[in-house]
């Protein structure tokens, strides 16, 4: 899951940002909401953690902009303001939640899990393609009732190939998805971990799940 953190607080940022990374989320952050447009217009975030007072912009007059312009991305303020009228501000501006500092990342986290349940309009605890089964919660993959024993790195290139069943997916969302980097043209790593996989995956299996689209990307089908 890859999130966007638009916070101009170094401190709170790097709390934030250590914590989601901890728990496997891809983060991107910036202190400005003119950064911030530019990154949400160029790639797709799961869901998008914006405070209100930036120091180019409001964080309202954003979600409005944002909304207006078809960002259907989960957004959840952050902001020092409590008071009730803030918050049904900021929800009719477009924003999904609406939590107040300080607070407890625990309870960050939960709501960011809860956005992307939301998002994906149920609470998916495996995923499954033919014979392939993936459990979210034990962190388990096995194909035809099989165990394969994944890496971290080769469960997250999974999961994303998963949640995107059909969808080909290119080296550039692969790695900024799973990676957190930017993509290097020169670099081989996603087909070097697509390598890792297949012989897992598809090796002793007659149907081969992963595929290559020349060109353009992976999927898994």
């Amino acid at each position: 899951m890859k999130i966007l953190l638009v916070e101009d607080q170094q401190k709170v940022a790097s709390f934030i940002v250590k914590g989601l990374k901890e728990n496997l989320y891809t983060v991107d952050h910036c202190e400005n909401g003119n950064d911030a447009s530019t990154l949400v217009h160029l790639h797709e975030y799961d869901v998008i953690i914006l405070d209100i007072n930036l120091p180019d912009s409001n964080g309202y007059e954003l979600c409005s902009h944002w909304r207006s312009d078809g960002v259907k991305t989960p957004i959840i303020m952050l902001t020092a303001k409590t008071q009730t009228e803030d918050r049904i501000l900021g929800l009719d501006c477009g924003a999904d939640d609406y939590i107040c500092k300080p607070f407890d990342f625990g309870e960050l986290l939960a709501r960011v899990r809860a956005q992307i349940r939301r998002q994906s309009g149920q609470v998916k605890t495996t995923l499954e393609v033919e014979d392939l089964k993936l459990d979210l919660v034990k962190r388990e993959v096995s194909r035809a009732g099989e165990k394969i024993e994944l890496t971290a790195r080769e469960f997250e290139l999974l999961e994303y190939l998963m949640e995107n069943r059909g969808r080909v997916l290119t080296r550039t969302s692969i790695i900024e998805h799973v990676w957190d980097m930017h993509f290097d043209s020169d670099t081989n790593l996603v087909d070097v971990f697509i390598r890792y996989l297949r012989r897992k995956i598809d090796d002793d299996h007659e149907v081969k799940l992963i595929q290559t689209r020349r060109g353009r990307g992976y999927l898994i089908e």
